[in-house]
């Protein structure tokens, strides 16, 4: 891989995630701590899935090429399991602080629980590309093909989209998870589980990763138009947020629910 693609995949991967950082969370010291424990809870949930994962293979110890595409997607299954427990974990923590820091002073205003979402959404987002991005760099120097179906010209670039999907993705099943926790809708928790599931089983499903790009950017889609109108949006409000004139929505000036 040449600099210049490495640094044009980086871009892809991480300029939108980078933007969102710069623009609504680096002037707030509150805002990038809950940040940095966000994607601090995202790598206790690899470590906890990269130990079953070693134990699952210490224990079976098979060659075989079945078997192995099995341990895969169970693999698979039980990393995102991990990581919505994870995620769960963290909105308690998170509610559990909120109560705190009103019950110590109620003159003061807590951060909300939909910004304290998309923050922590993102905390996961940026972890999990960047533990992305570099597996992938880590396996482009060899040896052997890069990928499961092989190593197609398009691999990095359609890795890097699709870190990019992921991320964003992160951003919206945190706010879609955290909604569903506060208002107890549990169905909402269960379709980020499987959403979750599709998009990272995506490429055990169809050997097409242009194919498997484009599913995952319809997930995508759909999941953050759920996750606008949970945050509170409104086709009004997205006419004056797009025309810079809504300073009140999601996060300017929120109010603690």
């Amino acid at each position: 891989m040449t600099a210049a693609v490495f640094f044009g995949c980086a871009f892809i991967a991480f300029g939108p995630a980078l933007a969102l950082y710069i623009f609504t969370i680096s002037t707030e010291p509150l805002r990038i701590i809950f940040l940095i424990v966000g994607a601090f809870f995202w790598l206790v949930s690899l470590l906890f899935s990269s130990l079953i994962w070693f134990m699952t293979t210490t224990l079976t110890d098979n060659k075989d090429e079945p078997r192995e595409k099995y341990l895969l997607i169970f693999g698979v299954l039980i990393s995102v399991l991990i990581q919505e427990m994870f995620r769960f974990a963290y909105y308690k923590l998170l509610k559990k602080a909120s109560e705190g820091l009103k019950t110590i002073n109620p003159y003061e205003e807590a951060p909300s629980m939909r910004l304290l979402a998309y923050v922590s959404g993102l905390g996961f987002g940026i972890m999990s590309g960047i533990f992305s991005f570099v597996n992938t760099l880590s396996d482009s120097l060899g040896p052997g093909t890069v990928g499961i179906h092989g190593d197609p010209p398009q691999f990095f670039l359609n890795s890097a989209f699709m870190t990019l999907v992921i991320t964003l993705l992160h951003v919206f099943w945190g706010i879609v998870f955290f909604d569903g926790c506060a208002k107890k809708k549990w169905y909402t928790l269960l379709v980020v589980v499987l959403s979750h599931l599709l998009v990272s089983a995506l490429t055990f499903i169809s050997p097409h990763y242009g194919l498997n790009l484009v599913l995952a950017y319809i997930i995508m889609v759909l999941t953050g138009v759920w996750a606008f109108f949970v945050s509170g949006g409104s086709c009004r409000s997205l006419k004056l947020c797009l025309l810079c004139q809504d300073k009140d929505f999601l996060l300017f000036n929120q109010r603690a629910r």
